[in-house]
């Protein structure tokens, strides 16, 4: 059986199950069954394309390289991870009468079908499926998001479908105005919105068509990337649904959606023979940074900061993709794999010490390191991670996007430094009372699961001192792909 049909008919079936029995008591176990499971089929896919090189499938609608491949490892594993988290976390939601039983049902199924849609968007070949996968991701999303069904929560699924619905709507545009920059130039019955074909033949594309549909694919990627001014919707998506869905958001879509814009980029890049798409990303990158670090000055609530956090982080990104070069380019393959980590491992605290103290709000979660030693350790070196201190990754890759923009882009390094100054002192003066201040939090009644908050940060801890050979080839090589 192929690895690629596991990986992808795994968590389909899982959400298959689960919305029949994912009520039961044993639903939550389930659904790390099933996480797991396809995490396993990704490592046994992962070790296919590490032998036999780049993969087709399905008559060339699916298509597997350097590129995807790690990043299909990834998503898998954290939403592995991720679903080890939800054990305790749904429970003790439940406990508290926030979930019912079909809420349970829901979530569960839905979880499972986010993942599907996560990894359909990786492996597919075709710009149309892509479309649908992003597509059927957000209606997953919206009613993760809505799941407790209170007045904010529904506000802010509301404003997640409208917001990112419109985003798409642009990006269905785009892909269309792409299928006919296409249909000009490849040869009679050869698919037009397959990647591979459209790579083929990318310099050949109508430089004007495929100028103006890249500007429609960033802005609609984009606003699902969490991209400035069209980021409105992602706090309020990671304020209110369950904390497991903000991990997955931050550590999930906001990948496959930049992921998506990456593809398109470069075909962009080959039709235009300049640097349009680069200089649109390089803007769109340092206004998502200024806007999140400044944005991050006057959060109350945990989960909001932290989101405005991703929206930086994901600015950050897209600027290295926007400056291109073998070294930024690594950077920003570099950056998401320790972002994913690190800002699930900070959910995951997070989640644990809202639980706690009964309340999102910071300035009533206190002495987090009395009651639970783990939980403040873990919420404390997660954010130390995130906020870029070393050894951890993400201040290895910082470095590197910093010394590539000094050279390539000398103006845009002191706004980057003062993205990352003013997150910085938002963020910890923030959390240290949090961790350290005098204890208003008690036990919970179920014990967290904190191995997942370790593991990430112990992996993001490791990319920043010791990057595996294995992983360093596929970064190369997704690089120079990226690079065209």
């Amino acid at each position: 059986m192929s690895p690629l049909f596991l990986v992808l008919a795994t968590p389909l079936l899982g959400s298959l199950v689960l919305g029949i029995m994912g009520h039961r008591p044993n639903g939550r176990n389930v659904n790390v069954f099933f996480s797991f499971a396809t995490f396993l089929a990704a490592v046994f896919l992962t070790t296919r394309i590490v032998a036999d090189g780049p993969i087709f499938a399905l008559n060339q609608q699916f298509f597997i390289d350097s590129l995807n491949i790690f990043l299909v490892t990834l998503t898998a594993f954290i939403g592995f991870t991720t679903s080890v988290f939800s054990r305790p976390y749904m429970r003790i939601e439940e406990d508290r009468g926030k979930m019912s039983h079909s809420r349970m049902r829901l979530y569960f199924s839905m979880y499972q079908l986010f993942n599907f849609c996560m990894l359909l968007a990786l492996t597919t070949n075709n710009m149309g499926i892509l479309w649908v996968a992003m597509e059927a991701a957000t209606l997953t999303t919206v009613l993760l998001v809505s799941v407790y069904r209170t007045p904010a929560s529904l506000e802010a699924a509301w404003k997640y479908f409208i917001l990112c619905g419109v985003g798409i709507a642009q990006a269905l545009l785009g892909t269309i105005l792409l299928y006919m920059a296409a249909q000009k130039v490849i040869a009679p019955g050869v698919n037009p919105l397959l990647w591979s074909n459209l790579n083929a033949v990318k310099t050949l594309l109508n430089p004007g068509v495929m100028a103006l549909a890249f500007v429609f694919l960033l802005v609609g990627y984009g606003t699902k990337v969490g991209l400035a001014p069209l980021h409105n919707w992602l706090p309020d998506a990671h304020a209110e649904g369950p904390t497991p869905i903000s991990a997955v958001l931050s550590g999930l879509l906001l990948n496959v959606a930049l992921y998506a814009v990456i593809r398109c980029k470069i075909l962009a890049d080959g039709a235009l023979h300049n640097h349009f798409a680069g200089h649109l990303m390089i803007g769109f990158g340092l206004l998502s940074v200024l806007v999140g670090a400044f944005s991050l000055l006057r959060q109350r609530d945990i989960k909001r900061m932290f989101s405005y956090s991703s929206i930086e982080h994901m600015g950050i990104i897209t600027f290295a993709f926007g400056m291109g070069g073998p070294i930024a380019n690594f950077a920003g393959l570099l950056h998401m794999t320790v972002h994913a980590l690190s800002k699930s491992a900070v959910f995951y605290a997070v989640g644990h010490a809202a639980q706690k103290a009964g309340t999102q709000i910071m300035e009533n979660i206190r002495g987090l390191i009395k009651v639970s030693p783990t939980v403040g350790w873990g919420l404390m070196m997660g954010t130390l991670a995130i906020l870029g201190m070393p050894p951890f990754g993400i201040f290895a890759s910082e470095f590197m996007i910093l010394t590539s923009a000094m050279h390539q882009l000398p103006w845009a390094a002191p706004v980057l430094l003062l993205g990352l100054a003013v997150a910085f002192g938002a963020i910890f003066s923030r959390v240290q009372p949090m961790v350290f201040g005098e204890t208003n939090v008690k036990r919970l009644a179920h014990p967290p699961a904190l191995l997942p908050v370790f593991l990430h940060l112990g992996l993001a801890l490791m990319l920043g001192l010791y990057i595996p050979g294995y992983l360093n080839h596929w970064f190369v090589q997704a690089a120079a792909i990226i690079g065209g």
